[in-house]
């Protein structure tokens, strides 16, 4: 799976799956309180799986202004 985060730049990781978005946010050391994960056009759940060949983007659920 292609993980890509945005927070504050984008970055990109390959994880091998299936795994949980929880373990994917423990894996990347972010708060799963602070950020939002999203596959295609839908807002994922900590249980929510992500499969192999899947793409996510992780933002963060916080913005300055």
């Amino acid at each position: 799976m292609r993980v890509i985060m945005r927070i504050p730049e984008k970055k990109e990781f390959t994880f091998s799956g299936p795994k949980k978005v929880r373990e994917i946010l423990r894996e990347l050391k972010m708060n799963p309180e602070a950020t939002l994960v999203i596959k295609g056009n839908t807002l994922l759940t900590l249980d929510d799986v992500v499969e192999d060949g899947e793409e996510i983007e992780v933002r963060s659920a916080i913005s300055g202004g």
